[in-house]
Formats: C-alpha cells, sequence, structure tokens
C-alpha cells in the first residue's frame, strides 16, 4: 500500500530535518537518486522547510526586508512543490500505462500525488501537534486540547491510507484512470504576471 509506504519516509524527513531545525541547513537525502523513496524524502523536506518559513514569517517583530525575502523562498518553494508533485504523479502514470482504462472508468478529482501531497502535510501537522500536546512547559488544558487534535489528525491520516489505496486500486483495475494537469503557476512567470513583464519594458 503506497500511503502506508510512504508516510513513514515522512516521517524521517520531519525527524531528520529537527535535529538542526534550520531552514537553511542541506538536506541528506539517505534513499537512492532517482528511487522513489529519494522522490518522496525530497517533498517532504521540501513541505517542512516551508512549514518553517511560513513560522517565521508570522513573527510580528519581523524585520520587513527579512519578510519580503521569506515571502520570495515561499513561492519558490510553492513552485518547487508543485513541481515534486507532477514527478510522483509521472512515477504513478509510467506504473500504471498498460492498464486497459474500462469503458465506464471514471476520473478523480485529484491525482494520486497531490493525495500523497496531502498526506505529506498531514504527517508535518501530526509531528507539530504532538509536540504541543506533549509540551512540559505548557499547560495541562492546552496538552489536552493539542491531544483532542491530534487524535482527529491520526483518525485522517488512517482515513487517507484508506483512500489513497482505494484509488490505486481502482487506478490498477481500470476503474478510474488519472490525468495529470500542469499546475500552468502564473505568479511566478514573467511572461504571465503583470507586475513582472510590465516591468521588463
Amino acid at each position: 500500500m503506497f500511503a502506508e509506504f510512504a508516510f513513514p519516509i515522512f516521517e524521517q524527513s520531519i525527524k531528520d530535518y529537527h535535529v538542526i531545525n534550520d531552514v537553511y541547513q542541506p538536506v541528506l537525502n539517505p534513499f537512492e537518486k532517482g528511487s522513489i523513496e529519494y522522490l518522496l524524502y525530497a517533498k517532504n523536506w521540501v513541505d517542512t522547510v516551508q512549514w518553517h518559513y511560513e513560522d517565521i514569517v508570522r513573527d510580528p517583530n519581523i524585520d520587513p526586508v527579512a519578510a519580503l525575502d521569506l515571502k520570495r523562498k515561499i513561492d519558490a518553494s510553492n513552485q518547487v512543490r508543485t513541481d515534486m508533485v507532477e514527478y510522483i504523479d509521472s512515477y504513478f502514470l509510467d506504473k500504471y500505462k498498460e492498464v486497459q482504462v474500462k469503458p465506464n472508468a471514471k476520473i478523480n478529482t485529484e491525482s494520486p500525488a497531490w493525495a500523497i501531497d496531502r498526506l505529506s502535510i498531514l504527517a508535518l501537522k501530526i509531528y507539530h501537534m504532538n509536540e504541543e500536546a506533549t509540551r512540559e512547559e505548557a499547560s495541562a488544558e492546552h496538552r489536552a486540547k493539542c491531544q483532542e487534535k491530534l487524535n482527529v489528525l491520526l483518525e485522517q491520516k488512517n482515513d487517507m491510507f484508506i483512500s489513497i489505496s482505494e484509488l490505486l486500486t481502482d487506478i490498477a483495475n481500470g476503474d478510474k484512470y488519472m490525468k495529470v494537469y500542469k499546475q500552468m503557476k502564473m505568479y511566478n512567470d514573467e511572461e504571465l504576471n503583470p507586475v513582472l513583464y510590465q516591468n521588463k519594458k
């Protein structure tokens, strides 16, 4: 089951990041380059760094110049995230390329890799909510509220395992088919963002 295979890789990436816990640290991917494990680890590492960018940029005392620099890093990170999701979908497209799609096959609202993207973010939510649920200096009320939220996240994880497995089974059986729509983000493109192309004149 792919989700159960991917989730421990996400957890390893998150754990490895927090050894140093610095958005500028180099990524030391332990998996073989070109493997799906390597790609999943790299994908979650980008998500993890962006999670912490988002924390830092919300500092009410942040220097405006530093905030702008972080905003641009977040934009760039979003583009990398999107690209990596599309790489993961390419893996699935190749894996199921020989499947005979049934005439009455249906299409899903999201591709398998976008579901895996949500699972990667969920792994981060679980890690950080568990931190809050067990934070010793926090009040008992805070820890209890966070434990309740953590329980919901863990239930969501199990539901996602099931739904991703069902989606991939349906694709493998030809009951559903997948298409990949390039996200075509416009804000980073000098040909599509009016602010950027007007400044080129």
